[in-house]
């Protein structure tokens, strides 16, 4: 049994004073087969410890079903950490922000309406402690107590960034040390009083985040915690990018001065991201500051390692300044992780969504058009469906589309209405005695950060004819797409319009290596990577042009790669490339 106290003057690990010198890695954000490979390279930059948030959306997708298998195996990864000598951090807040789909809460909590998730709402409640009753056991035997790495949890995320419920902070305190949790707990929030006022406990132990030049900061924490060692929760050595923006990377003169301050004033570390990964499938998020802002799948986040587990520049400079402080110590040289641009491909099978809804959906009818957590949906796209009698002339409206709403009278598309379009009203016209409205919903991830986390999917509003008048009585497809294998593909030989599938079909000779998919075609979708959920694309408005493929999920022979494109193509081919566009 080992101990690991705050005290005073410094961490103490068994009585004898320890720097804390963290990275962050997410285990869901990097494939298992990769581990072992980031956390030794994780050592050799001169981290002592590694942190990772917790997820509770991968673990209990649907409500009672726990998965701690694969990706989702963080008993594995803490292993793998114990066995290369590191110390773990665990975030295992319900709320990890992260730029994480709804910051790591599972969507089936949309579905119910009187749940107000973040406080001490006691169905909200009810759920944490179902999940904690689940997790944390399988957590605390890793404790330094029990003979194991990890050293630290964390209550809850940045909540001071949120709100100031201090019965909802101690439950899930009370709940940890109930469920056996007794190492030392924390709480980490921005460097600011309000921050600082709102999202901690009086007996717990705080650190700071931020990313920049450390003296106010750290004298503010140092103000709010007097006589405790500094430590900086998340020290942002890079950023995330938004759909539409250009990819963030930092000057590295500024990231070296403000690396070396924070340990010229006695400062301890978590380094934000050390590996940033990709947020696989549907899991990357969105911000709201006064519009939606999708993030993109990449994380790699200008971060220590690249997305493929590369070296940076960053990397020796942090490397340099650690043995500057903390000495010298042994570190070993690793190879460039081998990438291929594999020859280009062409999509010749192909499945128009309308066409194979019974295949690929599930049915409801409704009156009302509900947001697709009410029919039980948690990720993908969905399809409403009306019928409407003889306007010559009218508008439609759809106030609150999440996301993207492509309209379809009679099969033929007229607009697609983005959440963020101030105008959410289409002029049509329906010319039959009866017509047919299809509303598709492209939908982006949900909001990870402030007050606009209830984002539920699909239409979260009424469809209104001539500006006031609601249509009832919807068919709706919910397009979860689990399982991508039971799309019907047929031979295509011409570029698409509308929402479709398409399929390619390819051989590598050798043993596989990394690759970068170009889709440079293509507008908007989502990529499967021999059955497996890779991203999103959004090639059109950018920033990120490449898709990471790491080797392990190709394999030597015949490869399949299927894309869902929402909007249209200009060509049916792809390439391939070595090297990232981000």
């Amino acid at each position: 049994m080992s101990v690991f106290e705050v005290r005073n003057d410094g961490f103490y690990y068994d009585d004898n004073k320890m720097p804390v010198l963290s990275g962050a890695m997410h285990y869901f954000r990097t494939l298992p087969e990769y581990w072992e490979d980031r956390l030794r390279k994780l050592k050799a930059c001169g981290l002592n410890t590694v942190e990772t948030y917790i997820a509770w959306n991968i673990h209990e997708k649907r409500e009672g079903e726990f998965d701690f298998t694969g990706i989702a195996d963080i008993e594995r990864f803490i292993e793998i950490a114990g066995s290369l000598g590191l110390f773990v951090i665990l975030r295992p807040s319900p709320y990890i922000c992260s730029e994480w789909d709804f910051g790591g809460l599972p969507a089936w909590l949309l579905a119910d309406k009187n749940i107000n998730v973040r406080c001490s709402c006691p169905l909200y409640l009810e759920k944490v402690t179902n999940y904690y009753k689940e997790l944390i056991p399988r957590l605390t035997k890793y404790q330094c107590t029990n003979g194991g790495p990890v050293i630290m949890f964390q209550i809850e995320n940045e909540y001071g960034s949120y709100g100031n419920d201090k019965k909802y902070l101690r439950y899930l305190k009370d709940l940890m040390i109930e469920l056996g949790v007794n190492v030392q707990l924390f709480t980490s929030d921005g460097g600011t009083f309000t921050h600082l006022n709102g999202g901690t406990l009086p007996e717990v132990f705080k650190v700071a985040n931020f990313g920049g030049w450390p003296d106010e900061d750290f004298n503010c924490l140092a103000e709010f915690q007097p006589n405790m060692p500094l430590m900086c929760g998340e020290f942002w050595n890079g950023w995330f990018d938004h759909f539409g923006e250009d990819h963030h990377v930092r000057d590295l003169a500024n990231y070296e001065k403000c690396l070396d301050r924070l340990f010229e004033m006695g400062g301890n570390i978590n380094i934000y991201m050390f590996h940033g990964g990709t947020s696989f499938g549907w899991m990357a998020g969105a911000n709201h500051g006064g519009k939606y802002e999708p993030d993109v799948s990449s994380y790699d986040y200008d971060a220590l390692l690249d997305e493929a587990g590369n070296i940076t520049e960053k990397y020796r400079i942090t490397q340099r300044i650690i043995k500057k402080y903390f000495g010298d110590f042994e570190a070993p040289e690793f190879p460039k992780t081998p990438a291929k641009a594999y020859n280009d491909i062409t999509f010749t099978e192909q499945a128009y969504l309308f066409d194979c809804m019974d295949s690929v959906a599930k049915k409801f009818h409704t009156a009302s058009a509900l947001t697709m957590e009410r029919y039980g949906q948690n990720y993908g796209f969905i399809c409403y469906k009306t019928t409407v009698p003889y306007y010559k002339e009218t508008i439609l409206t759809i106030e609150a589309p999440h996301d993207r709403a492509h309209t379809f009278i009679n099969g033929e598309r007229q607009a697609i209405i983005y959440r963020n379009d101030e105008n959410k009203t289409v002029k049509v016209s329906f010319p039959e005695k009866e017509n047919t409205l299809e509303i598709f919903v492209d939908t982006l991830g949900r909001v990870n950060f402030g007050h606009h986390l209830h984002d539920r999917k699909g239409l979260d509003c009424p469809v209104l004819i001539a500006g006031f008048q609601e249509l009832f009585g919807w068919d709706v497809s919910c397009i979860e797409l689990d399982d991508i294998s039971v799309v019907p593909f047929k031979e295509c030989s011409d570029n698409v319009s509308g929402p479709t599938f398409l399929r390619s079909k390819f051989n590598i000779d050798e043993t596989p290596v990394d690759t970068y998919l170009r889709l440079d075609n293509f507008a908007r979708g989502q990529i499967w990577v021999n059955g497996f959920n890779l991203s999103r694309y959004w090639v059109t408005v950018g920033p990120q042009k490449t898709f990471y493929i790491p080797a392990c999920l190709l394999k030597q022979g015949e490869n399949e790669i299927i894309i869902f494109e929402t909007d249209s193509s200009i060509g049916l081919t792809a390439s391939f490339t070595a090297a990232p566009e981000l």
